[in-house]
C-alpha cells in the first residue's frame, strides 16, 4: 500500500532587490518565513499492531514536531529486514519518491538500529529518523521545567549510546601512518565515555529530585493533604480539564504532548473538601522505554494519589485502547489498590453510544463546555476516604486563627457570633477534628 499526497506547486523566482529606506525599521531585514520540513512516513506491518492506526498517529506526531507530511508507505513483511528494515524494492521506490517530491526527512514508524539508519540514509539520500527520535524531539521542545529537561536529556543520551557503533573510520582517531601507531582511544570510545559520564550525572541530579519529591509526599501525608491525579492518553483533554476545574492556566492545545511538566492546583469539592489536583504527562502507544524510565518519577505522582482520574477521548475510535494503555502503566506502577474513575471526555463531539462496562465511570464529560463537571466532582468526593464529619463548634474569641482555618480547609454551613464565642456548623477532616475536638458541642 502506497499513498501519495498532492505535491504543492513549486514556484521559482528571482526576488527584486529594493533599497531599504532609512525610516523603515531594521528588523525588516531579518524577517524570515518558517518553512516546515517535508516528511515521508514509512511503516513495516508485521502483524504486531494496527499499522494504519499507528501511521495516523505518527502523522500527528510529525505535525506536532513541525513537519509537513507529503506521503506514506507501508510494507507487509514477516519481520523487518535486518539491514534496511524494508525490502530493497521498496527502498529504491522510496529513493525515487524522495528525489521527485523534494522530501527532506523520512520517518520510520518503529525503532531503528544505528546500522539501519546509516544504510537507509545512504540509499535514499536524505535524513532518516525513527519513531523514538521523533518523540524525543517533541519532548525536548515541550519540556520547560528543570526536571523535565533533565529527564528528556537522559532519555536522549540513553537512546543515542548504543547507536554510536557502525559508523566506521569517522569515529576513529587512530591512523595507519608513521607517528600514529600505538595505543590510543577511538572517537567512538571517547564519545561513549563522555555520554556514560553525563548519564551518571543526570541520574544523580534526578535522584536528588526524587528525594525532594519523596519529602514533599511525606509532608503531604503528615498534613493530611488529599490528592487526585489526572492520567491518560496524550491529547485527551487533561490540561483543559485542569483549567476548567482550577483555573490553572495550563497550556492546552490540540496537539500531542502539548504539556509535559506536571502541574498541581487546589480543587474544592462540593462537600467542602480541598484536594490537590495533579496533571501528569500524557501517554502514547509504544512509548519508548527510555522515556518511560526517565519520566517514571513524574508518573509516580499517580501512585501517590488518593484517587486517579483515567481520561480518554470519547470521540476517538480507539478510546478503549487509550484506557488500556493507561491501565497497563498504572499496573506497572503498582496502583491497583487506588480508586480509579474512568472519565470519557469530549462527549460534546462523541456519538450518543458511549463505552460502558466499567465499574467506576463518568461517561458524559466535556472539559471544554463544562458538561458533566458536577457529576465528576461528586464522583471524586464519593471515591475519597470518608474521613470528614459534620460537627458543631463553639470557639472562644481568642481562637480566631482556628476559626479561619476551619473556613479555609473545611466546609462551613452556618456561622454566627454569640456572647460565648463563634458558633459554627462545619464539615472537617480528621486533622481539623483533632484540633477542634475540645470545642465540639455535643
Amino acid at each position: 500500500m502506497t499513498e501519495f499526497f498532492d505535491n504543492p506547486e513549486i514556484v521559482l523566482y528571482e526576488p527584486e532587490i529594493e533599497a531599504v529606506k532609512l525610516s523603515e525599521p531594521v528588523e525588516r531585514m531579518h524577517q524570515t518565513e518558517f518553512v516546515p520540513e517535508s516528511a515521508f512516513l514509512v511503516a513495516v506491518d508485521c502483524g504486531e499492531f494496527d499499522a494504519d492506526a499507528s501511521l495516523d498517529e505518527l502523522a500527528e506526531l510529525a505535525l506536532t514536531a513541525g513537519a509537513e507530511v507529503r506521503g506514506r508507505m507501508c510494507q507487509r513483511r514477516d519481520s523487518p529486514k535486518k539491514a534496511t528494515c524494508i525490502g530493497s524494492g521498496r527502498l529504491e521506490e522510496l529513493r525515487v519518491l524522495c528525489e521527485s517530491d523534494n522530501i527532506t526527512l523520512v520517518i520510520f514508524d518503529r525503532e531503528l538500529s544505528g546500522t539501519q539508519l546509516r544504510n537507509i540514509e545512504t540509499a535514499v539520500g536524505c535524513r532518516v529518523i525513527d519513531r523514538t527520535m521523533l518523540i524525543l524531539d517533541i519532548f525536548a521542545t515541550r519540556a520547560h521545567s528543570a526536571e523535565g529537561r533533565l529527564q528528556v536529556e537522559l532519555a536522549q543520551l540513553k537512546y543515542r549510546l548504543p547507536r554510536l557503533t557502525g559508523q566506521g573510520l569517522a569515529l576513529s582517531r587512530l591512523g595507519g601512518g608513521i607517528g600514529t601507531r600505538g595505543p590510543g582511544e577511538t572517537k567512538l570510545e571517547s564519545d561513549r565515555r563522555h555520554i556514560r559520564r553525563r548519564i551518571q550525572a543526570l541520574r544523580d541530579h534526578l535522584d536528588e529530585v526524587d528525594r525532594r519529591r519523596a519529602l514533599r509526599h511525606e509532608r503531604r501525608r503528615k498534613d493530611g493533604v488529599t490528592s487526585v491525579a489526572l492520567v491518560g492518553y496524550t491529547n485527551v483533554g487533561k490540561s483543559t480539564l485542569m483549567n476548567t476545574l482550577t483555573d490553572a492556566g495550563v497550556l492546552a492545545e490540540n496537539k500531542l504532548f502539548a504539556t509535559l511538566d506536571p502541574t498541581s492546583r487546589q480543587l474544592r469539592l462540593p462537600d467542602g473538601r480541598a484536594v490537590l489536583l495533579i496533571d501528569t504527562v500524557g501517554l502514547i502507544r509504544r512509548l519508548p522505554h527510555e522515556l518511560v524510565n526517565a519520566f517514571r518519577s513524574t508518573l509516580e505522582e499517580a501512585a501517590e494519589a488518593d484517587v486517579i482520574l483515567n481520561l480518554c477521548d470519547a470521540s476517538a475510535i480507539d478510546s478503549a485502547e487509550q484506557l488500556e494503555v493507561t491501565e497497563k502503566l498504572l499496573a506497572e506502577l503498582g496502583v491497583g489498590d487506588r480508586p480509579v474513575i474512568h472519565v470519557f471526555n469530549k462527549c460534546d463531539l462523541a456519538p450518543v453510544e458511549l463505552l460502558t462496562g466499567y465499574k467506576n465511570s463518568v461517561c458524559r464529560i466535556s472539559a471544554k463546555t463544562g458538561m458533566g463537571i458536577p457529576a465528576l466532582l461528586d464522583a471524586v468526593a464519593a471515591a475519597l476516604p470518608p474521613d470528614r464529619r459534620r460537627v458543631e463548634l463553639l470557639l472562644p474569641f481568642d481562637q480566631g486563627a482556628l476559626a479561619g482555618q476551619c473556613r479555609r480547609d473545611g466546609f462551613v454551613e452556618l456561622e454566627e457570633y454569640t456572647e460565648n464565642g463563634i458558633r459554627m456548623t462545619v464539615v472537617l477532616d480528621a486533622r481539623l477534628l483533632h484540633y477542634t475536638e475540645k470545642y465540639i458541642i455535643e
